[in-house]
């Protein structure tokens, strides 16, 4: 039985990759995929930061300016970087970046008790490509920054206008010792939020990770399809003959069955495990958090994928259906099982409908792993059910099995 198993397997693979078209499919597409909807490669250091690059060049270098771009760092939008103004208006020019900030000298004097007094303005220059749409995004985040650093300022100057309209201050130095003080106090409060955000808590949500995201998902989306496509196996053999022929010897129907379907299986398993190193090496997604939990899922959901081919494999009637509906099948299932983007953006009555497709719980239990930090015990309930579809599907395709 074992040397009948082998002759299928490898007769099965080398079928599989004849043409080299299939290579193409079973690797590079993935990787490709895997790169570009995860953004690349890491920043250097291990950073994820997907914030636009606004260069600013800081003429004035007082703290009031350092102080304008730390709260423009601060913001979820914008990554400010310090350099030359020859240096950013040279990425500008070269649409290496979208906008420029130019900090200009005087700015840091025009925001003392003195400028404010005299009504000085303090002025920046925001450089906006032709072709570039940053500009609104930008200035939004200018805007952010610069009230909550002018906030305290107009505070302490509101309140010495006040007091010197009340009762005038001996001198200018007990008018800026009180501007002094009283910026000191405003400085101190609580800031109002800039924005209001509404979150969900969770107990066990992590941090959302591009990276591990499309690692997933592609690795998900790339397998599934090619186990649908085992349907297409069968409608072959069928075609021409031979298994009919093959049936007729001393070979079980389980055996031939076995062996089609390790075929397939051992292919996908190969498969996953160099989406997965790739995941690791190159785009630092965390697999190796929990590795025997990563075997379950990557074993029940190889099994889900090749059972539910091998039921498929008993409707279609030729190669032909079995490619084109392998696909649509895949992708459907993929795309509405959160391979794509993430299952918190579905509507709450849609999230509940998908947990009827292997994929929706395959994408939940490698999330647990590579952003949430679960365990084997934590993804135990979504092995389990990839295992009952297995079970399902085996049985239809055992049910529904002909040779002819």
């Amino acid at each position: 039985m074992f040397n009948k198993l082998t002759a299928i397997i490898r007769k099965d693979t080398t079928l599989r990759f004849e043409g080299r078209a299939e290579l193409l499919f079973f690797l590079v597409l993935p990787l490709v995929f895997t790169f570009l909807i995860g953004g690349g490669l890491p920043a250097a250091g291990g950073g994820n930061d997907n914030r636009l690059l606004v260069p600013v060049a800081d003429e004035d270098s007082s703290e009031r300016s350092a102080a304008l771009l730390a709260a423009l760092a601060a913001g979820d939008a914008i990554r400010p970087e310090a350099m030359s103004r020859a240096e950013a208006e040279a990425l500008l020019a070269d649409e290496d970046a979208g906008a420029a900030l130019i900090i200009p000298a005087g700015f840091g004097a025009a925001l003392s008790a003195e400028g404010l007094a005299a009504g000085q303005p303090a002025e920046v220059t925001l450089l906006v490509a032709p072709t570039s749409n940053a500009g609104p995004a930008v200035e939004s985040e200018l805007n952010r920054a610069v009230n909550a650093e002018a906030r305290p300022l107009l505070v302490a100057r509101a309140a010495t206008q006040g007091v010197a309209t009340a009762r005038p201050f001996a001198d200018e130095t007990a008018r800026a010792a009180f501007f002094g003080d009283a910026l000191a106090a405003a400085e101190a409060e609580a800031a109002p939020p800039a924005r209001v955000a509404f979150t969900i808590a969770a107990a066990d949500s992590g941090g959302y990770d591009q990276r591990a995201q499309a690692s997933a998902g592609q690795l998900i989306t790339w397998v599934f399809i090619p186990l649908l496509g085992a349907s297409g196996l069968f409608a072959y053999e069928r075609l021409l003959g031979t298994l009919r022929r093959l049936m007729t010897t001393p070979t079980r129907k389980s055996t031939f069955l076995l062996g089609a379907i390790g075929g397939q299986y051992l292919v996908a398993l190969a498969q996953m495990v160099l989406l997965v190193v790739f995941g690791v090496l190159v785009m630092r997604v965390p697999w190796g958090r929990d590795p025997l939990a990563l075997m379950v899922v990557l074993v029940t959901f190889g099994l889900a994928g090749v059972a539910l081919g091998t039921a498929l494999g008993t409707f279609v009637k030729t190669e032909g259906q079995s490619s084109n509906l392998s696909i649509m099948l895949g992708m459907a299932m993929a795309l509405l099982g959160g391979c794509w983007w993430p299952m918190d953006l579905f509507p709450a009555g849609l999230q509940q409908v998908v947990k009827v497709l292997p994929t929706t719980w395959a994408m939940s239990a490698m999330t647990d792993i590579t952003m949430r930090g679960h365990g084997l015990v934590d993804i135990l309930p979504e092995a389990a059910v990839l295992l009952g579809f297995a079970v399902v599907f085996f049985v239809v395709g055992l049910w529904r099995f002909r040779y002819e």
